[in-house]
């Protein structure tokens, strides 16, 4: 990610214009973000970019940085937004905690009171106690650029945050009076992105001798084996072991091979494991709530030392990147293994079928659904979820083709994400087909950004499920507290005028099957589309299929 350094700017140059070549020089050249009083330098300097720069402006800061996190999570790469300090960030949050959550790349940007009166609680416009304070207990990195000079450095080092170790998001503030203050002299270059560490060479060898050992391996991927694609395939073969994921990992393996096994499935394959490869995964629920024995061995590949002894001991912990680790683990596999083990194919595809057939009788409606995207959504295609019915089923239902081919919220779990972080990730992937789907619940929480989406002609198809309820804390209420309903039913728009007063495609559908044709109407159209769904009350749960219990041994001390 090193970028030639840019000419010695003799000219004079605002703050902004600096901070602004900084972030061209880093990759970015859009920024997400609404313009505002302590912004008007800002956004000037992206006006006398004259196109080299882009402001894709929101109707809400949530909105704008939600569009950030969904071009970096669907890309890899650092996204950014901008909005003005104080209640302007503070209505960003969410999205940073969801990036927080899944280990993406989003750097906030921020305006500031003016600098001399940083900490005077004098009540300067969105003033809040300590702003750079309160999003460092959130964020790997935040810091506030205090002279034009430094905007160069303090960009770098949030880049350098940002991607080296854990990735995740960091934020810079600068304040108006120094966005308009003017410095000659300033050169600027893209940060430097140390390579990757690989784990020590002697765990390596003891983590190759465990796998070549090994009658029932198993490979559990989540989103810090990404990047390790290649390698984690090449593993597969070598010692013919499934590999299975949560959220993160989906997509690493192509769903149509048969290594590729969900999770629902990599639970069964638990029960018999011996031994246990664990590429950049929390890996919470197997440690939790399947059950550990004596006859598992987990190996873990980590940049994040803290997550070796999070849950339960392990037999070999490899402290480095997970593409640099696998690379010489292959090698040592590769000189160790003789024969090629005897092929799984026939066992693993049984496997896949019988879950299937197990998940169509258990989630049927759920399924309808998705396999009428999945019909119509090229291969190639992203597919973006949301806390709802239809997403909570793609986790584990939904084929994945393409390498972060299934967007979603981690474990944070962020109620009304969905349809703005996929406006971000068809902005990031413009020729590439993207379906983002709704409930009637979280779908209220950005919809108003279907009047940016229209303006920038962001052709993204939205599917908004619709029961005129939040189903599962209706669910809930009925299973856990005897029916005592309250909350839980909404009163909703209807979505297909609201669409379309924007200026969006609209249309409804009463089932997969009209789906399919709306759809395919939808992936044609150079506007955005919202498909507005029928949902059926009470459909059944797909909670077994997440949270199932234990398949062997004891769980960790101290879970419960």
């Amino acid at each position: 990610m090193n970028i030639a350094a840019s000419p010695v700017l003799e000219s004079v140059r605002t703050g902004a214009d600096i901070l602004l070549e900084a972030l061209q020089a880093n990759g970015i050249t859009t920024l997400f973000g609404l313009p505002g009083g302590q912004l008007d330098d800002m956004f000037d300097a992206i006006c006398r970019a004259d196109g080299d720069f882009t402001a894709m402006r929101s109707r809400h800061e949530q909105g704008a940085a939600y569009m950030a996190y969904g071009a970096a999570r669907s890309t890899g790469k650092p996204s950014a937004f901008l909005v003005v300090p104080g209640p302007g960030l503070m209505n960003t949050m969410g999205a940073l905690s969801t990036a927080w959550a899944t280990n993406t790349p989003v750097l906030s940007l921020s305006g500031q009171i003016p600098s001399d009166a940083i900490g005077s609680g004098r009540g300067y416009l969105h003033e809040i106690p300590d702003q750079l304070a309160t999003v460092r207990t959130l964020l790997k990195h935040a810091e506030r650029i205090d002279e034009p000079g430094d905007a160069p450095a303090m960009v770098n080092a949030a880049f350098r945050a940002m991607l080296t170790g854990r990735p995740g998001p960091a934020h810079l503030e600068m304040a108006p009076d120094v966005m308009a203050r003017a410095r000659a002299g300033t050169t600027v270059r893209a940060a430097r992105i140390p390579s990757a560490p690989a784990a020590a060479e002697t765990d390596i060898t003891a983590a190759a001798a465990l796998l070549a050992s090994a009658r029932n391996p198993l490979i559990f991927v989540g989103g810090g084996a990404t990047h390790a694609a290649e390698e984690v395939r090449e593993l597969m073969r070598i010692i013919e072991a499934p590999v299975t994921c949560f959220r993160g990992g989906r997509g690493i393996v192509d769903d149509r091979d048969y290594h590729a096994q969900v999770f629902p499935a990599g639970r069964r394959l638990w029960k018999h494991a011996d031994v246990v490869l664990a590429i950049g995964t929390r890996m919470k629920f197997p440690q939790l709530y399947w059950g550990m024995d004596d006859n598992i061995k987990v190996i873990r590949i980590d940049i994040d030392r803290r997550e070796f002894d999070r849950y339960a001991p392990v037999a070999v912990a490899l402290h480095g990147d997970s593409k640099a680790t696998l690379k010489p683990l292959l090698r040592i596999l590769g000189d160790t293994i003789g024969a090629p083990p005897v092929s799984r194919e026939e066992e693993l595809t049984a496997l896949k079928a019988g879950l299937q057939s197990d998940i169509r009788r258990d989630v049927g409606p759920q399924m309808e659904y998705l396999d009428a995207i999945r019909d119509v959504l090229p291969a190639e295609g992203i597919f973006c979820d949301e806390v709802t019915q239809i997403g909570f089923v793609s986790w584990f239902g939904f084929p994945v083709h393409r390498l972060r081919g299934h967007v979603n919220c981690g474990y944070q779990g962020t109620l009304g994400y969905g349809f703005a972080t996929a406006l971000g990730v068809k902005v990031a992937n413009p020729d590439v087909p993207v379906v983002s789907i709704s409930g009637d619940g979280g779908f209220l929480y950005t919809a108003n950004e279907l009047a940016a989406a229209v303006e920038y002609g962001i052709n993204l198809v939205t599917v908004v499920f619709n029961d005129n309820r939040y189903a599962n804390v209706y669910r809930q209420q009925k299973e856990w507290y005897e029916g005592r309903f309250i909350a839980s039913d909404l009163h909703n728009p209807d979505f297909v005028s609201f669409a379309r007063s924007f200026g969006a495609n609209a249309e409804y559908v009463n089932g997969p099957r009209e789906l399919r044709r709306a759809l395919e109407r939808g992936f044609t159209s150079r506007m955005p589309t919202v498909i507005e769904a029928h949902q059926p009350h009470d459909l059944p749960t797909p909670w077994p299929y997440i949270l199932g219990g234990a398949v062997r041994g004891r769980k960790p001390a101290g879970t419960g």
